[in-house]
Order: structure tokens, then C-alpha cells, then sequence
């Protein structure tokens, strides 16, 4: 069950919801706490109060249900496939231009000697020849030797027109009269249309096919090859050509891909150094910058070797800087640290003879009294800025914290309390986990004590009086999706939530990215004590340094009536 708890008064008892609980909550006594009571429903100004249900403590934080629409990028090639893809769109280029070359030249070569063979027969029909009793009296020269199966002929008469013609089928006989058949008008139709000009021409004869057509000189005839064998002899010359250039242009694909594939592996070695160096902690802390691309992959005789030797100068020059970075800041460092350590003497020096001057046995006048009292509070401030200081050195020299198995109940319970006592006026309000299920954490109790105490000190200096602010301790699972989950109870969740949430004005957008900087001060709006000096600009700087030494994070989250401030901690076992 849910604890609910309030603190009001001064000078009374703690006693706790859990029986076992109220001594780890006894520190509120000390404060000034009169009494911490069990079933408060209410909350009084002024109080300390806590409820929680067996429902609502340890609620976590939910995974958000909205789902945004994801663009997928665009997929570049990498340099392998285009290069490959670049060779084989060039062989490809250069195969179809000698192809195309190749064919148009043949079939060239073939029709050429398609026109002499025509040339020859035209001759063989308007020369002398034997005479025949047998032969036609008209269309006879179609069917002589040497003229090819298919070709045709006519015919023309006195006034130009063709009056009859033939073509010489496959059948074998000695009478010419048998080895013709008869052209049909379309037919005849056609080769009137070819030119007359004892050239030859191509023409389309209707159920024939194509032919190479020419007139005798003497215009007493016509006769026509087909083009079919040249035809078929270029078709198979572009089948053999392109699949011939498929098959080189598989192998030189294969081919390419492997020498690529080899000629890139001194670049691959260089990025490697580059990922290498880029997963270095290269953002803090000292950095040995001694990785460098080998001395085979950095010869500038050739590209990538140019690339590796850039890369590695380039690394040099980073690893110089670095190593003056490093310099630089662990002198700054140490003279932080020992100069903060050196004032804190004199420093207490001056509290002390301005405290006794003020205590003494001669009584000072009232402007005395005044500059006393300016003294000792600006020493005061001067000692907490140099307590800050000297704290922030030794977590930046990673000094080691003293470890231990914390419960952070008591502490915020103590932290608020104090809280309370400091600053009356806001209204304080403590949410704990079930008292079987603890939110123990693996770290420094002083430490992070001292995070609680910034965090509401921060609450409470930049916030009007009666500002209600909230301390919420809560264990919360990781959900699969990478999203925290509530876990009910608390004690078996995978970190722990320490929130301290104030129902302010708020930080201003163009300070919150800058909250945990060192000396980041805020405006007037937020802080009820401007200009009064109350705050150093290092207490949230300490609450991140110290979170980050416990291998923790913290959030801000800031709006008019609500800022949050979150620390995330891993339980105890699982750091």
C-alpha cells in the first residue's frame, strides 16, 4: 500500500506509515518536523505531504502511443556498384555501337551483292542468247540459269505499261513455261512504282516479301531478287551479336565486381580507421589519439593513399589539439582546485573576526553593525561559490565517489524537510515508493544528497512564494520498444526517477537548453531574489557532474505552471 505523509510545525515528532519507516525518516524531527502522520488526505500550505494508491505509487513513466509516419531514405549506390554498373553500361555502349557497325556493314556487303547478281541477270536478259523452241516467247529470261528461286520479272510494253509477269518457283524442269507463276496486279502494281532509272531499289511486293528491284536501261523490261537470305543472314549475325554481348557483359560484371572488390579494400581499411577514431570519447577526458591508417594504405603515389595520408595528418592535428585541450584544462583544473582549496581559509578567517568584532564587548554603531553583518553573509556566499568550485575540480579529475547501496527515501524525506525550513513559504509536497519495495540505488549518499538539495534549492530560490513543489522518487522498467514502462511497487524496475517538479512561471526557452551550465543564471521572471545574490550559477552544473559520476542522467522540462527536472539512476545491481 501507498504511504501518505504530511509535515507541519516545529518541534514535534516523526512517526511513519510503516512502522520501520519512521526511523529512516527521523531526520525530519531534527528539521523543526512536528509530526508525520499516517492517512493526511489533505495538504496544508506550508506542508510536507505525500499520498500515494496502491494504483498510482511507482507509477512510471508510459510509452507514448502516437506513431509518426517514417520516411525511408532514398538508398545511394556505393562506389563498388557504381563503378561496376559504370564499366558495364561502357562495354555495353561500346558492344552495341560495333554490333550496329557490324550489321549495317554486312548487310551492306549483302545487298551489294545482291545488286550485281541483279545487274548480271538483267544483262543475261537483254543479251544474245541461244535460241530455245522451248522457252517463252515473253517472260523467259525470269527462268534462266543462274537467276535465284523467287525472282521475278515483266514485261513492259510499247506505252510504258507492264502487260504481264512471273516468278521462278523451285519446281524442276527443262520448260521454262513450267518453273513460272504468274504475278498478280498487286503485284505487277508494285513494281510499276519502282523508279525507272536503271537503278537498283528496294520494294515491297504484296505475298512475296521484299525484293531488290531494276529496270533494264533500255526500259523493255523489270526484273526483282528477294532479299531474304540478306535479310536472314544480318537477323542471325544481331542474335549471335547479342548474345554474345550478354554473355561478356555477365562476365565483365563478375569480373568488374571482384577487381573492385580488391581495388577497394585499401579504402575500406581507411574508413575502418576513421569509424575507429570516431567511437573514441574524444568529447572529454584524456584521449591517446595513437590510431592511424597503416603505412601501406598512406602512399600518395597512388588515390587512396593520398586519402590515408590526408587522414592521417589530419589525425595528428587532432590528437595535438586534443593533447593541448587536456593540458589546458588540467591546469585550469588544478588551479581551481588548490585555489579554491587555499581560500577556504581566509575565508573563514573573515566570518570569524567579523562574527567576534560583532560579539565583542564594545558595542559598534549601527553603520558598523550593517557592514559587519555584509561582511560575514558576502563571506558566506564566497564560501559556498568555492565549496562548489573545489567539488566540481575533483569530479572533473574523476576522483572516486564512496560507493554504497543507498535508499533514496530517507534522503529526499531530509532534503525536503530542510527544504521546508528554508523556504516556508512554498508549499512541499513527497511522493515515496511502498515502503516493501525500496528505490535503492548504487552510489554516494553525501552526493547525492547534495543533487536533492540543488534541486530544490533551485525550486525554491526561482519561484514565487506559494509555489507548490513536488519530490517524486519512482523505480520504472525500460519497455521493449525503448520507452520506459511503470512498474507496479517499484522494486524491480531497471532504474529509478527522482523528479522535483514546481508549479512555477518556468524557465525561459531560450535559457533551458543551457540550464546545466556553469554560472547559467535565469531571469527576473523565475527568480524571486534577483539581484540579491543568493545563487552561485554552479548548483545544477554540480547536480549533472554528480548524476554523471553515478552513470545517470538528468532532464529538464519547462513550461508556464510546470518545470520538471528528472534524474535517472540505475538500481542498485544493475550499474
Amino acid at each position: 500500500m501507498g504511504s501518505s505523509a504530511s509535515v507541519a510545525g516545529a518541534g514535534g515528532s516523526v512517526t511513519g506509515a510503516g512502522g520501520d519507516r519512521a526511523a529512516t525518516r527521523g531526520g525530519a524531527e531534527a528539521a523543526g518536523a512536528d509530526a508525520v502522520s499516517s492517512g493526511g488526505s489533505g495538504a496544508v500550505p506550508g506542508a510536507v505531504s505525500s499520498s500515494a494508491s496502491g494504483a498510482g505509487a511507482g507509477a512510471g513513466v508510459g510509452a507514448g502511443s502516437g506513431s509518426g509516419a517514417v520516411g525511408r531514405a532514398r538508398r545511394r549506390w556505393t562506389l563498388r556498384t557504381r563503378l561496376v554498373v559504370s564499366a558495364v553500361a561502357l562495354i555495353a555502349v561500346v558492344a552495341a555501337v560495333i554490333s550496329t557497325v557490324t550489321a549495317i556493314a554486312l548487310h551492306s556487303y549483302l545487298q551489294g551483292q545482291l545488286d550485281h547478281r541483279l545487274v548480271d541477270g538483267i544483262g543475261r536478259a537483254v543479251g544474245p542468247w541461244p535460241h530455245d523452241p522451248m522457252r517463252d516467247s515473253g517472260l523467259e529470261f525470269v527462268a534462266m540459269p543462274g537467276q535465284p528461286p523467287g525472282t521475278v520479272g515483266a514485261r513492259i510494253a510499247p506505252d510504258g505499261r507492264l502487260d504481264s509477269g512471273a516468278r521462278l518457283n523451285r519446281l524442276k524442269s527443262r520448260v521454262p513455261s513450267e518453273r513460272l507463276t504468274s504475278l498478280t496486279a498487286d503485284q505487277l502494281a508494285a513494281l510499276a512504282a519502282v523508279p525507272r532509272d536503271g537503278e537498283a531499289h528496294s520494294a515491297d511486293l504484296p505475298g512475296l516479301g521484299s525484293y531488290r528491284v531494276r529496270y533494264a536501261k533500255d526500259g523493255v523490261l523489270v526484273l526483282g531478287m528477294p532479299q531474304n537470305e540478306v535479310d536472314d543472314t544480318v537477323g542471325r549475325l544481331v542474335l549471335i551479336e547479342c548474345c554474345v554481348t550478354l554473355a561478356g557483359l555477365v562476365a565483365a560484371g563478375i569480373a568488374g565486381s571482384a577487381m573492385v572488390e580488391i581495388a577497394l579494400r585499401p579504402l575500406r581499411r581507411v574508413a575502418a580507421t576513421a569509424t575507429r577514431v570516431s567511437e573514441l570519447p574524444l568529447h572529454q577526458g584524456e584521449v591517446a589519439l595513437h590510431v592511424r591508417v597503416p603505412a601501406t594504405e598512406a602512399d600518395a603515389r597512388t588515390e587512396v593513399g593520398q586519402v590515408g595520408a590526408a587522414l592521417n595528418r589530419m589525425l595528428g592535428h587532432v590528437g595535438s589539439a586534443l593533447s593541448a585541450r587536456q593540458e589546458s584544462e588540467t591546469r585550469v583544473r588544478r588551479f581551481v582546485a588548490d585555489a579554491s582549496h587555499e581560500l577556504r581559509t581566509p575565508l573563514a578567517s573573515i566570518r570569524g573576526y567579523a562574527e567576534l568584532t560583532r560579539r565583542g564587548t564594545e558595542r559598534p554603531g549601527p553603520q558598523t553593525r550593517h557592514a559587519l553583518g555584509r561582511i560575514e553573509s558576502e563571506a558566506e556566499r564566497m564560501t559556498g561559490l568555492v565549496e562548489d568550485l573545489l567539488l566540481l575540480a575533483r569530479l572533473d579529475s574523476g576522483r572516486p565517489l564512496s560507493y554504497a547501496t543507498v535508499d533514496l527515501s530517507p534522503l529526499v524525506v531530509d532534503a525536503v524537510s530542510d527544504a521546508r525550513a528554508a523556504g516556508p513559504g512554498h508549499r512541499w509536497r513527497l511522493e515515496l515508493p511502498d515502503a516493501d519495495a525500496p528505490a535503492l540505488v548504487h552510489g554516494d549518499a553525501d552526493r547525492l544528497h547534495q543533487v536533492l538539495v540543488n534541486l530544490l534549492a533551485n525550486a525554491r530560490t526561482h519561484t514565487p512564494q506559494g509555489t507548490t513543489v513536488t519530490a517524486r522518487v519512482r523505480a520504472v522498467r525500460r519497455a521493449r520498444g525503448g520507452g520506459p514502462g511503470a512498474v507496479p511497487g517499484g522494486g524491480t524496475g531497471d532504474v529509478v526517477l527522482l523528479e522535483v517538479q514546481d508549479d512555477g512561471p518556468g524557465i525561459p526557452a531560450a535559457l533551458l537548453p543551457h540550464v546545466f551550465e556553469r554560472f547559467a543564471r535565469g531571469d527576473a521572471s523565475r527568480s524571486r531574489a534577483a539581484g540579491s545574490g543568493g545563487s552561485t550559477g554552479l548548483g545544477l552544473a554540480i547536480v549533472e557532474a554528480v548524476v554523471a559520476a553515478h552513470g545517470g542522467t538528468v532532464a529538464v522540462a519547462s513550461g508556464p505552471g510546470r518545470t520538471v527536472f528528472t534524474v535517472t539512476l540505475p538500481v542498485a545491481g544493475r550499474r
